[in-house]
C-alpha cells in the first residue's frame, strides 16, 4: 500500500519537510515589548516533536504599533533575535522545518488578549493609535486609525523587509507575509476597508499594490533558495467586499512575480458584519482548489481540518499541497502521530519518542 501524499516529503525551492502537516500560526499572546519566552520554546517545540513536517511560529509583527494586542510576537528589534533563533533551533532540531509568519495589524492593532475581552485599547489606557489604508475602525468605540500617506505605505513595506531580515538571521526556512483576517495587508485589499483615491486604492490593482510591493521588498533580504508564502483572506463573506474570484486575480500576479511559493487559502476577518453560510469540516478548501487551479500556484488548505482521512482526501485529490492545523494540534501536539498509524504509514518520529508507537 502505497504511502499517502499527506505523509510524502514537501519539497519548494532548496526546502523539504518530512510531510505535509503544517502547524497554522497560532498566537499566544504571552509575549512582553513583543519578546517571547519558554512558552513559546515549549509550544513550538512539542509540535515538532510531535512530527508536523512544517511549524509555523505564530504572527510576528513588524513594529511596536504593528501589534495586534501588548501580547503579540514582535521582529522589530534587536532584542527579539536571540529568542527568535532558540524558537527556530528547537523546530529544526525536533524534525520539523522553522517557518515564521510575519504581520502587521493594521485597524485591529491596540487590542486586548482574546480572554480579556478582545476590546480596543485606546492610548489613554495604554494602547496606541493604529494605522489603516483609511480611517475606518474595525469597530464602534475603537480610535479612527491613522490614514497612512504614500511615504508611510513605503515604510511599513521596509519594516517587513526588515523582519524578515532577522527570520532568516535566525534560522527560519520559510516566511509568510500575512495579508489575510482584516490585518494590514488584507485591509489594503479589501474595498470595505480601503478607500482611498491614490495609487494604492480604488481598483484590484491599487489595493494590491501594497502587498506587491511588500513582497518584492521582503524577497529583497529572503534568498532565493528558501520558499515565500502569503496568507490571503479568499472572501470577505460580506457584500461588496473581496471575492474569490478577486483573489485569484491576486493569486495569478503573486504567481507571475516568481516571487511566492504558495498561497494559504483562509477567509474573513476584515468585517464584523461577515456572514459565513455554513461552517462546516474543510468549508474553506474549495478556496485552496481554486487558486491552485486556475492561479496555477500551490496552496494550503486550513479551517476545520480535524481528521487524518479528511487531511489525506484533501490532498490525494489535488485540492491542495499541505494541510495546515491549528485548533486540532492545539489539543494534540501529537496529531501526526495519531494521523499517521490511522493511515497505517509508520510515523517518522524522533527515537527518543519511538516508543510512542509500540
Amino acid at each position: 500500500m502505497s504511502t499517502p501524499l499527506l505523509f510524502q516529503p514537501f519539497t519548494q525551492r532548496f526546502v523539504t519537510a518530512r510531510n505535509r502537516i503544517v502547524v497554522a500560526p497560532m498566537c499566544q499572546y504571552t509575549a512582553v515589548d513583543g519578546l517571547g519566552g519558554d512558552w513559546h520554546i515549549q509550544h513550538l517545540g512539542a509540535r515538532a516533536a510531535g512530527g508536523a513536517g512544517i511549524v509555523m511560529v505564530e504572527a510576528t509583527h513588524v513594529s511596536d504599533i504593528g501589534r495586534i494586542t501588548p501580547g503579540c510576537l514582535g521582529a522589530y528589534k534587536p532584542e527579539h533575535l536571540p529568542l527568535l533563533t532558540r524558537i527556530a533551533s528547537i523546530i529544526t532540531q525536533c524534525g520539523g522545518v522553522p517557518a515564521i509568519q510575519i504581520a502587521h495589524a493594521g485597524r485591529k492593532a491596540s487590542s486586548a488578549r482574546p480572554w480579556e475581552g478582545g476590546k480596543p485599547i485606546l492610548p489613554q489606557d495604554g494602547g496606541w493609535v493604529p494605522v489603516a489604508p483609511s480611517a475606518i475602525p474595525m469597530v464602534a468605540g475603537a480610535v479612527d486609525p491613522h490614514p497612512l500617506s504614500t511615504a508611510e505605505v513605503g515604510q511599513i513595506s521596509n519594516q517587513f523587509a526588515a523582519s524578515v531580515r532577522m527570520a532568516y538571521q535566525a534560522g527560519f526556512k520559510i516566511v509568510e507575509i500575512h495579508a489575510a483576517h482584516g490585518y494590514l495587508g488584507h485591509s489594503f485589499l479589501s474595498p470595505i476597508s480601503n478607500h482611498r483615491n491614490d495609487q494604492y486604492g480604488g481598483d484590484l490593482a491599487g489595493r494590491s499594490r501594497f502587498l506587491m510591493e511588500t513582497v518584492e521588498a521582503v524577497r529583497g533580504e529572503w534568498p532565493d533558495e528558501l520558499p515565500l508564502w502569503v496568507r490571503l483572506s479568499c472572501t470577505d463573506w460580506t457584500p461588496g467586499g473581496l471575492t474569490l474570484a478577486d483573489q485569484i486575480a491576486v493569486s495569478k500576479q503573486l504567481k507571475a512575480t516568481g516571487k511566492v511559493d504558495l498561497i494559504d487559502c483562509s477567509s474573513g476577518g476584515v468585517s464584523n458584519e461577515q456572514s459565513i453560510p455554513s461552517l462546516h469540516p474543510g468549508y474553506q478548501v474549495p478556496f485552496a482548489d481554486a487558486i491552485r487551479r486556475e492561479a496555477g500556484i500551490a496552496t494550503g488548505a486550513v479551517g476545520m481540518i480535524t481528521e487524518a482521512t479528511h487531511a489525506a482526501e484533501i490532498l490525494a485529490n489535488g485540492r491542495a499541497d499541505v494541510v495546515l492545523l491549528a485548533r486540532a494540534l492545539l489539543a494534540d501536539p501529537a496529531w501526526p502521530i495519531r494521523a499517521a498509524k490511522a493511515l497505517g504509514v509508520k510515523p517518522d518520529l524522533l527515537p527518543q519518542y519511538l516508543r510512542a508507537v509500540v
